[in-house]
């Protein structure tokens, strides 16, 4: 027996969490759906080259116009 052995905690963030899911099991797969379309995407490396390269140097203050 371990001595530094503790019961297992789940916080009620955690158990409301699991509840949740155990009463709409399809929500998880919801989830997913909705990260992948936001956040879950390629990135096409040679476009953000080319975005980069293509970009002009902003002035140290934006608002001042050439003619001062």
């Amino acid at each position: 027996m371990n001595i530094f052995h503790r019961p297992y905690y789940t916080s009620e963030a955690t158990q409301f969490l699991n509840g949740l899911k155990e009463k709409n099991p399809k929500l998880e797969q919801g989830q997913q759906l909705g990260r992948n379309l936001l956040w879950d995407k390629t990135v096409d490396r040679e476009a953000w080259r080319e975005f980069r390269a293509a970009q002009v140097p902003q002035k140290p203050y934006v608002y001042q116009t050439g003619n001062e």
